[in-house]
């Protein structure tokens, strides 16, 4: 249950900096409830997770997938650098973080 709620947080940070993207383009109430929603959502879910998982590896994982989720998203849909310098430190902070989830 506590890596579920740790996925959630993930894509719920994903959805915020989204909102964030949005919001820092156009500030209108909509892009607003889609940052600080995403955001809250998130902790929120990171929160609940603390109960089952320890901390360190599940606050670790949910920054690192959340973290690649966001550079993968904005080299996607808002035309980011898709250098092979990026791409190869992406691949490292996916390992990385399934690294410590396994282990854990």
């Amino acid at each position: 249950m506590g890596w579920l709620f740790v996925a959630l947080a993930s894509a719920c940070e994903m959805v915020g900096v989204l909102g964030l993207r949005l919001y820092s383009t156009d500030r209108n109430l909509r892009n607003g409830f889609i940052y600080f929603g995403g955001i809250a959502v998130s902790f929120a879910f990171i929160y609940m997770s603390f109960s089952y998982l320890l901390v360190s590896v599940a606050y670790s994982v949910y920054v690192g997938f959340g973290t690649a989720g966001a550079v993968i998203m904005n080299m996607l849909f808002f035309s980011e650098s898709k250098s092979m310098f990026r791409i190869v430190s992406l691949v490292m902070i996916i390992a990385g973080v399934t690294g410590l989830k396994a282990l854990s």
